[in-house]
């Protein structure tokens, strides 16, 4: 078995630090670099570039919505030529960035609400991906698992990575329990590991009110902001290989 772990890094701006971002580094196969909308700049893209250069970690597109005061966790409701130009632009900035590093990109992953609105909006996913297509069908779009987006980009033709998270509550239609519930972000590594290891293992996990869901976990979400980022992310990694999956970047079995 095979798996991918992800995290959302390069997430700072200016002077303003967020993320563990080198340390985190260690344990991860893709890193979704965040491309300026939300969080990020140019010089923190380029750093975070180097950086999963030199670490051996593949690199992705991060985007989101124009809303770097509320770090793109808002609700914004766009156009599908908006959503497309949108995430297209993103796409082009990081570009830039991995190509000055001779790297290539390897995936898409929306940011934040954007990420979530996909899942509701089924105009606003095919103008998303439509963005991705216009620069690259070659580049793996990363959304929720078993996901009506997942669904959509499939039939354009665009890779899909069914994304799991390590550390986040599931609904039992799949979806992820909203932030500000109770319970929707999990702390204990222990059980953070054991619901990894039966993601991948069993195909799938033990809902919020106690309902098995199925899912499908090509890449695993580690999230670089919880204050054990660093514990979690190797924690999570040790149980899994300790099972013997293999931990690689997903474009190396996804193609």
């Amino acid at each position: 078995m095979r798996v991918d772990l992800n995290s959302d890094l390069g997430e700072r701006f200016g002077r303003y630090k967020l993320g563990l971002d080198e340390e985190v580094m260690n344990y991860i196969t893709s890193a979704n670099v965040a491309t300026g909308w939300h969080a990020g700049d140019p010089i923190v893209m380029r750093k975070t570039v180097r950086l999963a250069k030199e670490k051996g970690v593949a690199v992705g597109a991060h985007p989101g919505y124009p809303d770097l005061m509320g770090f793109g966790r808002r609700y914004m409701k766009l156009t599908p030529e908006e959503a497309r130009n949108y995430v297209l632009y993103q796409i082009g900035a990081l570009y830039a960035f991995t190509r000055a590093e001779g790297l290539e990109l390897q995936h898409v992953k929306p940011h934040g609400a954007l990420y979530n609105a996909l899942v509701k909006e089924e105009e606003l996913a095919r103008a998303v991906i439509e963005g991705i297509a216009d620069f690259d069908k070659k580049l793996i779009f990363v959304t929720l698992s078993g996901s009506k987006p997942a669904q959509i980009a499939e039939e354009m033709g665009v890779k899909v990575a069914h994304e799991v998270f390590a550390d986040r509550a599931y609904n039992p239609d799949g979806t992820l329990v909203p932030r500000s519930k109770p319970g929707a972000v999990i702390h204990d590594k222990e059980e953070i590991a054991e619901r990894v290891v039966s993601m991948v293992k069993d195909g799938g996990v033990r809902a919020i009110n106690g309902e098995w869901i199925e899912l499908r976990a090509d890449t695993i979400c580690v999230h670089g902001d919880n204050p054990k980022a660093v514990e979690i992310a190797r924690q999570v990694r040790e149980a899994l290989e300790r099972e013997g999956v293999r931990i690689v970047p997903m474009g190396e079995f996804l193609r």
